[in-house]
């Protein structure tokens, strides 16, 4: 199934040097520079939208970001230490992106805070690692089942896509911080926080990091495979080849990211409301994903109970409910995509995918169909019983913690303040020895003070 690719928003101009005052006035150059940096965010972002999904510079969208952070970390810690004061309180404008709209037309808004701009900067650096993945895995293609590749091409592509999946756990990690750091942060500067775009929902945000570690997820499982994947291009199915992993850690790795996209479609559902609704596409999207881990979940726990002796009819029930569930997301698949503007050769190759699974297990499924029939004879349970044995899930991959760059330029209070500040710390200085000084000698009027004896 491709992935998700996100909207990228843009963002209006905005000016340091006339929202700042500083009274050193020693930083007007680190104000320019910040400006600057942000000037171009807002162009790379701007010239993005020209420009078709495979042909967006992702690492360049990233650096500009990357280089921007530290100067907007710089004034909001002078800000918060009072070093600098705000001239007037600072408007941000952004475009929401992950509203539901009329006519495709992402809603531009001004927000109130610096805070603001950070939360926005943040959640366009975790779309565009997201959106980095994407293109990464499209590169690569199904490599995996190529009968003609080398190891050493193989491996290669692995370590690719080991890449892709560390651009998600990095993006998992960036949302996280939002949602626990960010916002809260803003809400303490502010007061309550109301009236924003899905974009900065804390269950929003939280739904992006479980689907972005989701998608890694799945990259771990494809990679954890791809060995086993080459090895059984020539004949697909039973038996299995010496290396192909564990069925059941694989089963125990798709439950979990089965978990990660169900948890992530709740967060965004919980998250709708009369005013503000997620975009549907992505809601349909988490959906789609949940529903295609659980299926390649029951196929993997029925290949396990397969090749036990004794569990040929659990194998059964667990192949017929992947099935179901696979010929059910295809179709709705094929449905959608009839009505959609993708082109006949991106229709033909997400039919050609489904297919590949589906046909996939129904070879286990009349393989072990067979045996039970011939040489077990075991009843098949039913999907409710079958669901009661399911293990739990098994994750292989975990969010990058993030934390903020280091400021760009410091700013030190001013001369004035510190001479003021000194002034007054000897005054005390000078208050407190006089002090010490009449309690010694109010302590030395006795007969014989001071003498040694």
């Amino acid at each position: 199934m491709p992935p998700y690719i996100y909207e990228l928003p843009t963002t209006g101009a905005f000016s340091f040097s006339e929202a700042l005052i500083d009274q050193s006035g020693l930083h007007s150059t680190d104000f320019a520079n910040a400006t600057a940096a942000r000037a171009n965010v807002r162009a790379i972002l701007k010239d993005s939208k020209r420009t078709g999904d495979v042909e967006k510079d992702n690492l360049r969208i990233i650096k500009a970001l990357d280089d921007y952070l530290p100067h907007l970390v710089s004034v909001m810690t002078a800000v918060s230490a009072q070093t600098l004061t705000l001239r007037t309180d600072p408007v941000f404008s952004w475009r929401s992106t992950l509203s539901s709209h009329l006519f495709n037309s992402s809603p531009r808004m001004n927000f109130v805070s610096l805070h603001s701009d950070l939360a926005f900067t943040l959640l366009t650096y975790g779309f565009t690692l997201s959106n980095l993945s994407a293109s990464v895995v499209t590169s690569l293609g199904t490599y995996e089942i190529e009968r003609h590749i080398t190891d050493v091409e193989r491996q290669s592509k692995d370590e690719r896509l080991n890449f892709a999946a560390n651009l998600l756990c990095k993006a998992s990690g960036i949302f996280t911080y939002i949602a626990e750091n960010v916002l809260p942060e803003w809400e303490v500067a502010s007061g309550p926080l109301t009236g924003l775009p899905p974009d900065l929902s804390k269950e929003v945000i939280n739904a992006l990091s479980k689907l972005a570690l989701g998608n890694a997820q799945q990259l771990a499982i494809r990679r954890l495979m791809s060995k086993s994947a080459y090895d059984s291009t020539i004949i697909p199915g039973p038996p299995l080849p010496k290396s192909h992993p564990s069925p059941s850690l694989v089963a125990k790795l798709y439950i979990n990211a089965e978990e990660l996209y169900s948890s992530s479609r709740g967060l965004l559902l919980s998250a709708n409301s009369e005013k503000s609704e997620v975009d549907a596409e992505l809601r349909r999207h988490v959906g789609d994903q949940a529903t295609l881990c659980s299926a390649l979940a029951h196929k993997w726990l029925g290949v396990d109970a397969g090749e036990q002796s004794g569990k040929c009819g659990d194998a059964v029930a667990y192949l017929k409910w992947a099935k179901e569930e696979l010929e059910g997301l295809r179709e709705t698949k094929l449905k959608l995509t009839s009505l959609s503007k993708d082109n006949r050769k991106e229709r033909s190759e997400r039919k050609d995918r489904f297919t590949y699974e589906v046909d996939l297990v129904k070879n286990f499924l009349d393989h072990y169909q067979r045996l039970n029939d011939a040489v077990h004879f075991l009843p098949v349970p039913t999907t409710s019983e079958v669901q009661s044995r399911i293990p739990s899930g098994r994750a292989a991959l975990a969010a990058k913690p993030f934390s903020l760059p280091r400021p760009k330029f410091v700013v030190s209070p001013p001369p004035t303040v510190t001479a003021a500040a000194a002034t007054e710390s000897s005054s005390e200085n000078e208050n407190s020895t006089e002090e010490v000084m009449t309690e010694t000698q109010h302590e030395r009027k006795y007969d014989g003070a001071g003498a040694y004896f």
